[in-house]
């Protein structure tokens, strides 16, 4: 089973950080970075259209007519898209944002695939209180990283707490290490991966540098204490790539 990763065909080409005279400030999903995030996450995450088949697999074994699907930190909807492709029409999705502008780029890729399904898109904040309902599927993908570690206990037991009995979340995160000798050699592969698809060195620091105090990535094991947590009964490793992992937690 697959989904079909829907673009637009007036998708840029990331070169927001080519510049190595530019001042850098923190990381935002602005209008700038919704234009080109396409490209941007299939070049700098490794094994991403996987990583979507995956999601989409795993959600069609868990999600059932007359529920909710969330997807948390939706982008420019490709996840939701994927998943249009496979699930039963009865299952209605949802998408949080809290970028408007990833939202516009969300609802045009949504009119250019001319789906049947009624899409909800919302401008969420997760660092505010959320609500979420009737879930039988929550999918976050590499969206928790972004938020404050204050929150993210919040974050995770509204999830829980939303989701039916048997209903899962599907939690894709970049990693950090204990280990500083595997945590600096993970991320000196990474860094070759990004390299290997087009980005220069320059790029690579600038981006790093401004997302230095915006994504603040987990060990594997502060996740899973995190889900635990929170009220999941299950949860299990189903992705993992030097410092990026999927995990699958059951309620």
């Amino acid at each position: 089973m697959s989904g079909k990763i829907v673009t637009l065909d007036n998708q840029n080409k990331d070169k927001i950080f080519d510049n190595k005279d530019m001042e850098i400030h923190d990381f935002q999903f602005d209008k700038a970075v919704a234009q080109v995030f396409d490209d941007m996450v299939s070049r700098s995450v490794p094994y991403y259209a996987e990583m979507q088949r995956m999601t989409v697999e795993l959600a069609s074994d868990f999600a059932r007519p007359g529920t909710n699907l969330y997807d948390m930190g939706c982008s420019t909807a490709t996840t939701l898209l994927a998943l249009d492709n496979v699930l039963d029409p009865g299952v209605n999705f949802i998408g949080f944002d809290n970028s408007a502008d990833m939202l516009q780029q969300a609802k045009d890729k949504v009119k250019k695939s001319q789906s049947s399904r009624k899409f909800d898109f919302q401008e969420v904040d997760l660092h505010r209180p959320f609500s979420m309902e009737n879930a039988s599927v929550i999918t976050m993908l590499l969206t928790l990283q972004f938020v404050r570690p204050l929150h993210r206990e919040r974050v995770m037991k509204t999830i829980c707490e939303s989701l039916n009995d048997q209903g899962c979340l599907i939690l894709i995160e970049k990693l950090t290490s204990e280990e500083t000798m595997f945590n600096r050699l993970f991320i000196d592969h990474y860094y070759d991966y990004k390299r290997r698809n087009g980005y220069t060195d320059t790029e690579i620091a600038k981006k790093r540098e401004a997302l230095e105090n915006v994504l603040i990535p987990y060990r594997m094991e502060e996740n899973i204490e995190l889900l635990k947590g929170a009220g999941f009964k299950h949860t299990e490793v189903f992705f993992r790539w030097y410092n990026f992992c999927g995990l699958i937690a059951l309620r």
